[in-house]
């Protein structure tokens, strides 16, 4: 992998992690359009860890408040406060995705990985955060969460293990199918996203270690980077835009862009699979003893 494809990557990780409309479709897309190796997962996940850093600084008086509340109401605080709520909220939310991901890793990684699927479920879902946006009531503030709505959202965040779905388009549409406004959903779903982003990075880092730290050391630093750095614009924007306007234009967005890829697979333009001929993906299979 060049420099500049780890940079394209990491600007198309840190917009597309948080817009709602898929990092996985959009990171699938990439490789087979310019005849590109597929990356890997592991490479994918681990320069989330600069989106997620992301997260960390943009919304650190956010966290804080959870962590200062949460842990007064653990020693017999006021258990009832918005911080304490959020914070039970997210570590119980978070449990789902832990179990769906460690169960369906191999698929995850390999079989989920082709065109049919990621074009499938960019339209599907895209179609599905429509529904939400017309049906929905979105009269509860932030301020009014509950923990069962983080739950609620945790359950939703499981499917953005199905690639093309979007991790931010999942839990928004089901905050969105709460009652949460659209800009308490969004900031619902970045706090959530701390934790399964988090241990899947390092738990990807962990994994792939002799790879990623060996030969993909230098283009997986920089698309952390570069992905830190967009992942926060892309943060601000949807925070900002959402305020005062509709997912719409995110629905046809997706349902368009999961159209195109099904065309390009259907002419054969681009593979129904990634290609694996080169790159950290065919460096880290040869890495793992068969």
């Amino acid at each position: 992998m060049t420099i500049l494809q780890a940079v394209l990557y990491g600007v198309l990780q840190g917009l597309t992690e948080f817009l709602p409309i898929s990092s996985s479709g959009h990171l699938f897309l990439l490789p087979t359009l310019f005849g590109w190796s597929d990356p890997g997962a592991g490479f994918t996940a681990v320069i989330q860890l600069g989106t997620i850093a992301a997260v960390l600084i943009y919304f650190r008086n956010d966290l804080m408040q959870v962590a200062r509340e949460w842990t007064a109401g653990v020693f017999g605080g006021d258990r009832t406060s918005l911080g304490a709520r959020v914070g039970w909220g997210i570590i119980l939310g978070s449990v789902p995705i832990v179990f769906a991901g460690l169960l369906l890793e191999k698929e995850i990684d390999q079989n989920f990985r082709t065109a049919w699927i990621v074009g499938g479920s960019l339209i599907f879902f895209g179609l599905l955060m429509g529904v939400s946006e017309k049906s929905a009531r979105q009269t509860k503030k932030y301020e009014d969460v509950t923990i069962k709505d983080a739950i609620v959202m945790g359950f939703w965040q499981c499917l953005a293990l199905i690639p093309g779905s979007s991790r931010s388009g999942s839990t928004i549409t089901g905050g969105l199918f709460g009652g949460l406004e659209r800009a308490a959903a969004a900031r619902l779903s970045f706090l959530l996203s701390v934790p399964a982003v988090l241990g899947s990075g390092l738990y990807k880092l962990y994994k792939e270690r002799e790879v990623l730290m060996g030969s993909g050391l230098t283009p997986t630093i920089v698309a952390t980077f570069v992905a830190f750095v967009s992942g926060w614009i892309a943060i601000d924007f949807l925070m900002k835009f959402l305020r005062s306007n509709t997912t719409w234009v995110f629905v046809w967005y997706r349902v368009a862009l999961g159209v195109l890829v099904i065309g390009l697979a259907l002419s054969g333009t681009i593979p129904p699979t990634p290609s694996e001929s080169g790159g950290l993906a065919h460096v880290s299979s040869q890495a793992t003893p068969r």
